[in-house]
Parts: structure tokens; C-alpha cells; sequence
């Protein structure tokens, strides 16, 4: 396989720091060396690759931008930079990144007390421990508000009953962030820190998807829970869970990034090579339409993260700006593996190459962590000042 070679039309590279640059190579490097040659079976086999987990950790992955715990502490940029890198590998491999890190430890970072940070943290950042983030149910995605599940305050703990769908990394992890509404409080939502083994608190895997394979999905379930009060996070309301959320999507909106590079380098190798009437389907100008789309798309991607990157670091990156770039670039990057698999022909649908497998993967990034229709209600009421969902 040919080395995997970034387009850099603007010469973004001249925008970040030599450290940031030096982040993106080292894990640009881990993603071609370890991730790139099981990828591929491990999505047909719908096999998370666990075996990487120390490496990630070795990486300093998990929780990135965290300070003390034993986690990096690296800007929002580099965290973004290596969200990239990892997708460029695989959807479901960033997403088990960032639920671990921007989700379940990001929660602990912003509400967790002193002591919870202490037991929970240094284990998560080195992977001893995985996270998982429970809000969505079966019956609420885009709207967490009307969630079902419930916290009942009895003596020294709350019990949670419900359940949770569509969770990253549930079936593996060893600490659950959940949401719930806790009755005695108005039905106002807390977070409630869940470890594995606790009676009452079961997980079951999702199967038969065609998205995300390489990832674990799952269901959680709670059946009488007892949670000790202690487990309880210090927030209420929903900006707990969206206080994460949003530094979710700032992460994906880098990430798809890395998919649309991935797939825009094997379309233009393809078709370089690939000969029709007499010459590389390069030579057409219909296929050289398609290959300038999407270097003018990930083009303008790489200069809105960048600019975003920067705002969040000043801390002046709004939830609107981050749901406006992982709204384009999420969309931009199907886009872009869509017209890969194109050019490609037949051999696109094959695990040959690998424009199918980010194909069918940035179906579900462009669905979970606010689907493109709830990122453009969130611009419109922005815009507008009039909230279009209620």
C-alpha cells in the first residue's frame, strides 16, 4: 500500500506549532504501523481491536487535554490533530477515543469532586479502565431532555432504573457516566457514576450493524440500581451532558476530517493507476471534477478546524460554532467517501480499500452527537433567536 501522503493546499501545516506537528506524526505514524494493517478484519469480524488500548494509552490519548491525573494536558488543537489521525484509521476507533476521553473522563474533569477525580482518572488515562457516557435511550436521542430513566433518593443512595442505547464502549467498560432524572428534585437531571459489577446494572452488546463495526455498541440496563449518594456528579440540569457533548463534536469535527483525507488518497492513487481507454482515469475530466471537490472540501475543513482549534484554546469557541463545523465537515467527509467509492468502481465495495468501510462509519458519525438537522435548528435558533424544536 502506498504511504498515506495528507493534501495540504493552504499550507495549514505553516499554521500549527512544531509540537503540533510533531503530535500529528506520531500518531499519524501509530495509526499506519498498528491500526491500518487489522482495520479492515476487524470489521468484518465486527471485532473491537482491544489490543491497542496500551498503546493508545502509551499515546497519552485518553482524556488529552485533561491536566494532572496522570493525562497530557494538551491543547484543544492537538486534541483535534489527533482525533484526526485516529479517523483517518477508523470512525469507530476515534469514537472509542472519544467517548473514553472527552465523554466519560471529560465528565468527571468538569463535575466530578475532588475524590471521584482521584479514584477514576489516573486509571482511565492509562487504560487500566474504560469509559462509557449513557444519555441516549430508545425512545430519546435528539431530545436527552425527555429521557425516561429515574434516580429515587432511598437513604445513602439513589436506584436508577431505565435504559440506555446506542452506547460506545458499554459492553467493555469498567465506569458508566449516566443521566437520569432524579424525582425528589424536580425531575431535574443529574449524573450518577456506575461501575461495573454493581447489582442491578447489566450491558448487551448491539450486533448486526454495517456501521461502526470495529467499535462496541451496546445497551445498558438498570433494574433496581443502588448507587451510593457519593457516585452522584456535582451538576444538574442538562448542561452536564451537553457540557460534554460539546467537546465531543469539537473532536468530530476534526476527526472527519482524517476519514475524507483517508478516502481522498485512495481515490487519486486509484485513479492514477487505473487505465481505461488507453490512459489513467486521472486524464478525464469528469473523474479529475470529482477528485477537485473534494480537495477544495477538505481544504476549507482544515482551515475552519484550525480557526476553530485556536478559539477553543482562547476559551472563546461557542457550542454553535463547534455544531456548525461538525455539522460541514461530518457531511462533507460522506461526501467525499461517497464519490471514493465511485471512483473506485466495483473495487470500492470491497475490503480491499477502504472508502466503503468510512462510507458506511461516517453514516453513524453523521447521526449521533447531534444529527445535521439538530446542528442546523441549533444555527437557526442562533440566527434567529427563535428555538424552531420547541
Amino acid at each position: 500500500m502506498k504511504a498515506f501522503e495528507s493534501p495540504d493546499f493552504f499550507n495549514v501545516d505553516e499554521l500549527l506549532t512544531s509540537e503540533e506537528r510533531q503530535i500529528r506524526s506520531t500518531v499519524r505514524q501509530f495509526v499506519s504501523k498498528e491500526v491500518m494493517p487489522i482495520i479492515e478484519d476487524c470489521f468484518v469480524k465486527d471485532e473491537f481491536p482491544k489490543q491497542l488500548i496500551p498503546q493508545l494509552a502509551e499515546l497519552g490519548v485518553f482524556g488529552a487535554t485533561i491536566k494532572g491525573y496522570g493525562c497530557a494536558g494538551l491543547s484543544y488543537t492537538e486534541y483535534g490533530i489527533i482525533m484526526q489521525e485516529l479517523e483517518r484509521g477508523d470512525s469507530g476507533l476515534r469514537s472509542f477515543v472519544s467517548v473514553q476521553g472527552a465523554l466519560a473522563m471529560g465528565a468527571l474533569n468538569l463535575w466530578g469532586t475532588a475524590n471521584q477525580k482521584e479514584k477514576y482518572l489516573p486509571r482511565m488515562a492509562t487504560g487500566e479502565w474504560i469509559g462509557c457516557f449513557g444519555l441516549t435511550e430508545p425512545d430519546f436521542g435528539s431530545n436527552p431532555a425527555g429521557m425516561a430513566t429515574t434516580a429515587r433518593r432511598d437513604g445513602n443512595h439513589f436506584v436508577l432504573n431505565g435504559s440506555k442505547f446506542w452506547i460506545t464502549n458499554g459492553g467493555i467498560s469498567q465506569v458508566a457516566i449516566v443521566w437520569a432524572k432524579v424525582p425528589e428534585k424536580e425531575n431535574r437531571i443529574h449524573g450518577f457514576i456506575v461501575e461495573k459489577g454493581t447489582p442491578g446494572f447489566t450491558t448487551r452488546d448491539v450486533h448486526k450493524k454495517f456501521s461502526l463495526k470495529a467499535s462496541i455498541t451496546s445497551e445498558l440496563h438498570f433494574a433496581d440500581c443502588r448507587v451510593p449518594v457519593e457516585n452522584m456528579l456535582d451538576v444538574q440540569g442538562l448542561k452536564g451532558p451537553i457540557g460534554c457533548l460539546v467537546n465531543a463534536r469539537f473532536g468530530i469535527a476534526f476527526g472527519a476530517i482524517g476519514a475524507a483525507m483517508a478516502c481522498y488518497d485512495e481515490a487519486l492513487n486509484y485513479a492514477k493507476t487505473r487505465v481505461q481507454f488507453d490512459k489513467p482515469i486521472a486524464g478525464f475530466q469528469l473523474v479529475q471534477a470529482k477528485l477537485v471537490k473534494m480537495y477544495q472540501e477538505i481544504t476549507k475543513a482544515q482551515l475552519l478546524t484550525w480557526r476553530l482549534g485556536r478559539l477553543k484554546d482562547e476559551g472563546r469557541a461557542t457550542a454553535q460554532q463547534i455544531s456548525l463545523a461538525k455539522m460541514n465537515n461530518v457531511a462533507m467527509a460522506l461526501d467525499c467517501a461517497r464519490v471514493t467509492r465511485d471512483i473506485l468502481g466495483a473495487s470500492g465495495i470491497t475490503h480491499e480499500y477502504q472508502c466503503g468501510r468510512h462510507m458506511m462509519n461516517l453514516e453513524s458519525v453523521i447521526t449521533y452527537e447531534g444529527t445535521d438537522d439538530i446542528h442546523r435548528l441549533i444555527l437557526g435558533e442562533h440566527i434567529t433567536g427563535i428555538p424552531a424544536y420547541r
